[in-house]
This record gives structure tokens, C-alpha cells and sequence, in this order.
């Protein structure tokens, strides 16, 4: 029986390398959204609306990809074709979004223009970036495929990084970074422009480089693993086995709600605090509005490399639960200093604090639930719904911003203190995680 043979590292690399490129667009949009549409006239209150439908695309298109991929088979592979065409509208998308206030258009009809742009953004990012995870799935063995996902971790960190960068890099060689009321500065526009010639560039790439494999070999390598299954099989359909992993598959989750709510009011709010704390500024075609806009690239790079450096740390903790909580507590510690930092430059240590806490979601919920439904022959399914748990609390927390937002004095950096909150909040249920199941009974 033929196993999958191990690859080489050029290989790996291979298959990731796109991601770069995803993610450089994932990162524009993360940290441009509410600054394009504020700059397009969107009042604060209603500036969390506009981020529902990343996390709900994300919801849709994810699941809807890898169902209808593990039935294709064509020349080009069973994942492939679905890469390359998301990656194309991608790519026509990123050149539409920041000229949404270009073509003469109503503040009402400009703003929906920007709004059907990034549904078609979201839709086709998730659908370049899920067939990656797929593909090293499908080529990778076993006991190459921390290595493969540690190498698509760190492609994914240095796309972000330039993707965060690229409008004040525009800024510094000369790009106009103001522009007419309504419409979006020059340096977000060729950052987007120059964004997706990368994000098409990577993902050719990886196209001409790698070979899926046969429906052959995958019958092969299936027929293989069967003895593999067949030893697990017991454990995986135990009752007790299952009750309990589905008891920490919800336990997670509800750490999951606090920490991906308090990061959606991050991306939301974090434009219009740094504005107003730092700059002074509230009217969104001020120079002083978009300076702060570039600077919030800088701060979510700062946040990637300490998202980076943490994640060397949490390997040297003997217990998860306590990496897990402890990484949260410095996260909510840099949310809450955000709103009192008066200098552009004291915000670089709350948001490399903040940086532990996103290591953490990234890395700890997985080796939990994982963990908890090892030896499960439908693990993959159970992953897939998981990634609600990450979706579903960014849409509520999109949903209620504007009335949240108004609750607390329409006072945006009043929005990162209670995202701090609930990053404490998320810590504390992290202790009722139950991550050692007991013995089970014999029958």
C-alpha cells in the first residue's frame, strides 16, 4: 500500500507560498475597511455594519469550498481551480473597493458601491485562502504537517505585515495620502493596486509549481491509512470519548465569542480612537484622519510581531490552559491602555501586548479541540463547524457596535475597553475548559 512520501522543503514551501499573497489582501481590507467607508461619509455608529459580512462570508464560503472540491477532479487538481478563480476576483475586486468614491457618485449610492465590492472581496479572499489548509492536507503526511502549517503560519504573518504597511510606505515616497471629501488618498488605492499584483503573482506561483494529486493516489493513500483507522476506530466511537470533546468543542467556543468580539471592535474602532487621542482629529478628510489611518497599519504590524514573538513562548508552557488565559490577560491589558496612549509612538507597546493574545486564538483553541476529538474519524467535520465559533461572535459584535458605541458616550476608544474586558472575561472561562477527560469505563 502507498503512503504518502515525504516532501521536500522547496515543496512545502510551494504549497503555501499563494497564501502570502492572500493574506497581504486579507490584511488591506482588515485594516482599511472603516477607513474607506468613514472616508466615503459612514457615521461612527454604523461603521461596525460593514463588518458583518467578512466573518459571514467566511461562514458560507469556507464550508461551501472544501464540500464541492473534495468532488472536483480536473486537470489542474481538485483544489486548484477554486484558488486561482477566487484569487482572479480577488484581484479585479482590490482594484474597485478603494475607488468607490471616485466616480461621482451619492455618499448613499457610493457606500453601497464599496459595499457589494467587498462582499465580492470577502467571498473571493475566503475562497483563495481555504484551499491552502486543504492542500496540505491532501499532500502532507502526518509527520510532516506541523512543519507544513508552521511554514503557511509564518507566510501568513509576512503577508500581513506587508499588507499593513504598504499605505504608509506609499505615504513616505510622496503618494498623496489626502484627497477630495468622499473619496479614498491615493496611497490606499495603489496599496490595494500593488496588493493584488502580489496576491496574483503568489498564487501563479503556486500554480505552476505544484501538482495535486491523482484520484488514484488518493485512493491509494485512503486504502493505506484504513489500518490506521481501523485502530482508532474504538476509541473514536466511544460515547463517553465523543460527549466529552463535544463538551470541550463548546467550552472553547464560548472563549472563542469574548476573543473574536473584542478583535472585531479592534479592526472597527481602532481608526477613529488613534484619530481623535493622537491627532485630534474627526472630520475623515482631514490630513490628520488619514495619517492615523496609515498608522493603523504600523500598529497592526507591530501587533503581528508580537503575535509572532509570543508564539515562540507559549511552546515553554507546561499547561495550556494557563498559556491560553495568561496570553489573554496581556491582550486585554494593551486594549485598555490603547484609548490613553496621547502618542502615536506609546502605541506601540499596547499593541504589542495585544499581539500575545491574537498568538493565543491562534494557536490554542485548535490544540484543544484537537486534542479533545483525537482518534475521531470525523474530526474534519467537526473542525469545519468550529470555525463558526470564530464567525458567529464577530457578526453579533458587528450587529450591536452602533448601539453598543452610543451606550458608552459614542466614544470610540470606550469600544477598546470593553474589548478588553471581554478578553478578561474570555480568560476566566478558559479555566472551565475541561481538557483532560477521565478514564472511561470499560464495557
Amino acid at each position: 500500500m502507498k503512503t504518502k512520501p515525504d516532501l521536500r522543503l522547496s515543496t512545502l514551501i510551494n504549497l503555501s507560498f499563494g497564501f502570502f499573497g492572500v493574506q497581504i489582501a486579507y490584511a488591506l481590507q482588515s485594516a482599511n475597511i472603516s477607513r474607506i467607508f468613514a472616508t466615503l461619509g459612514a457615521d461612527p455608529h454604523n461603521l461596525s455594519y460593514f463588518w458583518i459580512l467578512p466573518p459571514l462570508m467566511g461562514m458560507v464560503v469556507q464550508p461551501l469550498v472544501g464540500y464541492f472540491s473534495d468532488k472536483t477532479w480536473t486537470r489542474m487538481g481538485r483544489r486548484i481551480p477554486y484558488l486561482l478563480f477566487g484569487a482572479t476576483v480577488a484581484v479585479l475586486v482590490m482594484c474597485m473597493l478603494p475607488n468607490s468614491g471616485s466616480f461621482g457618485l451619492t455618499v448613499a449610492a457610493a457606500m453601497t458601491f464599496g459595499l457589494i465590492s467587498l462582499m465580492f472581496l470577502d467571498t473571493s479572499i475566503n475562497m483563495a485562502m481555504q484551499p491552502f489548509k486543504m492542500m496540505v492536507g491532501d499532500m502532507v503526511n502526518e509527520k510532516q504537517k506541523t512543519q507544513a502549517f508552521s511554514i503557511q503560519s509564518f507566510l501568513c504573518n509576512a503577508g500581513s505585515l506587508v499588507g499593513y504597511l504598504l499605505p504608509i510606505m506609499f505615504t513616505y515616497i510622496g503618494i498623496k495620502n489626502i484627497a477630495p471629501t468622499g473619496e479614498v488618498p491615493d496611497s490606499v488605492k495603489w496599496a490595494f493596486y500593488v496588493g493584488a499584483a502580489i496576491l496574483i503573482a503568489c498564487v501563479v506561483y503556486t500554480v505552476a509549481k505544484v501538482k495535486e494529486y491523482t484520484p488514484a493516489q488518493m485512493a491509494e493513500f485512503r486504502e493505506a491509512a484504513k489500518e490506521e483507522d481501523k485502530k482508532v476506530s474504538a476509541e473514536s466511537t466511544d460515547k463517553s470519548a465523543l460527549n466529552h470533546a463535544l463538551k470541550v468543542f463548546f467550552q472553547v467556543g464560548l472563549v472563542q465569542f469574548f476573543c473574536w468580539a473584542a478583535f472585531m471592535y479592534m479592526w472597527t474602532y481602532t481608526n477613529g480612537t488613534i484619530a481623535q487621542t493622537v491627532w485630534n482629529a474627526t472630520d475623515t478628510a482631514s490630513k490628520g484622519y488619514q495619517d492615523a489611518g496609515d498608522w493603523v497599519g504600523v500598529l497592526f504590524a507591530v501587533q503581528a510581531v508580537g503575535s509572532m514573538v509570543w508564539a515562540l513562548a507559549l511552546p515553554l508552557f507546561k499547561n495550556n490552559k494557563v498559556a491560553y488565559s495568561l496570553s489573554l490577560v496581556i491582550g486585554a491589558i494593551g486594549f485598555i491602555m490603547v484609548p490613553y496612549c496621547t502618542n502615536q509612538y506609546m502605541l506601540f507597546v499596547p499593541y504589542f501586548l495585544i499581539g500575545a493574545a491574537w498568538a493565543a486564538m491562534l494557536a490554542m483553541p485548535f490544540t484543544l479541540v484537537t486534542n479533545a476529538f483525537e482518534g475521531n474519524p470525523r474530526m474534519g467535520t467537526y473542525l469545519g463547524l468550529f470555525n463558526c465559533t470564530i464567525c458567529l461572535p464577530q457578526i453579533v459584535a458587528a450587529a450591536l457596535g452602533g448601539i453598543t458605541l452610543k451606550a458608552l458616550g459614542s466614544v470610540q476608544g470606550n469600544m477598546l475597553i470593553l474589548a478588553g474586558v471581554f478578553l478578561v472575561v474570555g480568560a476566566a472561562c478558559v479555566f472551565f475548559i475541561s481538557e483532560k477527560r477521565k478514564a472511561l469505563k470499560k464495557a
